[in-house]
């Protein structure tokens, strides 16, 4: 364990805090204030660089990207309807499917069946299919686009999907040119699906000092260093309220579990 700034902190209080992490068996842990670390604790000196499966974590980085996307112009419009990007949608029986757009995956409110949290047990059965987009694209609706959240990893997927469509390279490569080497984000995994497609809702592995960086840069509201990488407006916009579907778990925004605390401002 290291207490960079032990004058600053209770060091009772961080005692505690690290026998609990002990106790639980948690591989490492990093606390920060501002960019300054105060805490760094790992379970053996493996978890000091030790890439992580970050999971679902993996969703606010797909959102990162999306806003950057935006910003550049590449989608000009999250209300631009889907079925733009995957036709096939034209010939589905229930045309609400044309009706759901880039803004819906955003918020996960597409509309589609999918019990992730439910019969699931959170495992999107998409992994079982030999094409993902394709498994997303054809489940059923059983609410109307746009109406309640659901929580869905393969609106995730898609829009990774649809990221790389119109950047015409991988989603990985759109991150490393325009987020992670401004980060210094340098080792990572970032698993695909069979036909490619960088997995957008759980296929990262990244170091703990890395997600600190990642969060860091958006209570920053977008800005690392001298540069503005991603406004202030979208880091608004993605992290507001928009949808409370699991009271235990709390409001969902644009791929960002949020804070009831938010709403008042």
């Amino acid at each position: 364990m290291e207490i960079p700034y032990q004058n600053k902190i209770n060091k009772e209080s961080l005692k505690s805090f690290v026998s609990f992490l002990e106790k639980e068996k948690i591989e490492s842990c990093l606390m920060s204030s501002g960019q300054d670390i105060v805490l760094q604790y790992f379970r053996n000196n493996k978890s000091k660089t030790k890439l992580h499966k970050v999971n679902s974590c993996t969703k606010s980085i797909t959102s990162c990207l999306i806003g950057i996307a935006f910003e550049q112009g590449l989608l000009p419009d999250l209300n631009t309807p889907i079925v733009n990007y995957f036709p096939s949608l034209q010939q589905d029986k229930d045309d609400r499917k044309q009706r759901i757009t880039i803004d819906h995956l955003l918020s996960m409110s597409a509309g589609f069946d999918w019990p992730e949290m439910g019969e699931w047990n959170g495992w999107p059965q998409m992994i079982h299919s030999p094409n993902w987009v394709n498994y997303i694209l054809e489940r059923p609706l059983n609410t109307e686009p746009g109406e309640r959240m659901n929580y869905n990893s393969g609106c995730s997927h898609l829009l990774l999907s649809i990221l790389q469509k119109v950047t015409k390279t991988s989603a990985k490569d759109f991150a490393i040119k325009n987020l992670f080497s401004r980060l210094e984000i340098k080792d990572f995994i970032w698993h695909v699906d069979p036909q490619g497609v960088n997995i957008g809702g759980f296929g990262l592995h990244m170091s703990i000092q890395d997600m600190q960086k990642f969060g860091y840069f958006y209570l920053n509201k977008g800005r690392w260093g001298k540069r503005q990488l991603l406004s202030e407006e979208w880091i608004s916009t993605s992290t507001m309220p928009k949808y409370l579907t699991y009271e235990d778990l709390g409001y969902y925004g644009r791929h960002w579990w949020v804070s009831d605390e938010l709403l008042d401002r």
